[in-house]
């Protein structure tokens, strides 16, 4: 990973221009709704969160990586990558509070702190964590309300997946690649997804590391003694290549490359720790997984392969 690159910062100040009416109505609208108004999102999640809560109007600016929704590319200026952010072109926002995700924005937390901006950085990796994470949010907002409802609808759908996991005929083993130079395995909320819609995930004791660098197989040789049926790749924004890993030396044993069980499963959808892990990405995963299981079913004798 390359450090943060933080653009040079000017102290925020506010607009000379705005008139004694405009800053009366400030004042009258925030005696009203005494929560953040311009908020700027440095991840998708949080982007995606407030959009499902119906409080997008809060929002001023996102991250360039944003997609869900899709009209909040078009509605929002996009002010950030994820190691990187517009540090000048934020604070001409103004914003009242900024939301970013993990250890890696620090450098730009701190940044904008220094400037004298508030700064709420999460950084949950559990599917629980999400959960609670749309909770804290939605009372940033104003939305404890919605946010429960909202959490309520996701509790719901995992139920949903899990249900229908039960009725696999076996569960196939998934190895879950996050990145492939270095190899990385999965984070905790994907290894609890693929578990939580029926399959087996390797290489649990590293799920549990938060950081990257703790998640990476230095011996490729490992992945193929684990032998998946399953192999996901989602290369956090750059296309997986199924050829590519299929190739790779001894690679050709595992029984998921045999089968052909390689399957993509896009960035934005399962490796962003909100609701879209939790709706499409988890779909995402039981279908694959549900494919998988029934490929390992046909290839073991004497298996029950009623679904």
């Amino acid at each position: 990973m390359t450090p943060a690159k933080i653009a040079t910062v000017t102290t925020a100040k506010s607009d000379p221009a705005r008139t004694d009416s405009e800053r009366a109505a400030w004042a009258q609208r925030i005696a009203h709704d005494p929560w953040p108004q311009r908020i700027v999102c440095l991840t998708e999640e949080s982007v995606e969160t407030l959009y499902l809560l119906g409080e997008e109007r809060r929002i001023v600016g996102i991250s360039g990586f944003t997609v869900r929704p899709p009209q909040a590319r078009k509605e929002k200026p996009k002010v950030s990558a994820f190691m990187s952010a517009k540090i000048d072109e934020i604070l001409k926002l103004e914003p009242d509070l900024v939301i970013g995700f993990s250890d890696m924005q620090a450098e730009i937390a701190a940044t904008l702190i220094r400037a004298g901006v508030e700064v709420w950085v999460s950084n949950h990796r559990s599917v629980a964590g999400i959960l609670a994470y749309i909770r804290r949010l939605g009372a940033w907002v104003g939305a404890s309300e919605r946010a429960e409802a909202l959490v309520a609808q996701l509790t719901a759908g995992l139920h949903t997946v899990a249900e229908a996991a039960n009725r696999l005929p076996v569960r196939p083993k998934v190895y879950f690649e996050e990145w492939d130079e270095p190899m990385i395995s999965g984070i905790l909320w994907v290894h609890e997804l693929i578990a939580l819609a029926g399959g087996e995930p390797l290489f649990p004791e590293r799920a549990q590391a938060p950081l990257a660098r703790d998640r990476i197989i230095a011996d490729p040789a490992e992945v193929v003694r684990a032998a998946p049926d399953l192999i996901i790749g989602s290369w956090c924004g750059k296309k997986f290549r199924p050829e590519q890993v299929a190739a790779r030396p001894g690679w050709g044993a595992i029984p998921a490359v045999a089968r052909g069980q390689l399957v993509e499963i896009k960035s934005p959808l399962i490796l962003q720790p909100g609701p879209a892990a939790l709706t499409d990405g988890l779909q995402a995963l039981a279908k694959a997984i549900e494919r998988a299981a029934q490929a390992a079913a046909q290839s073991r004798p004497g298996c029950d392969r009623t679904v």
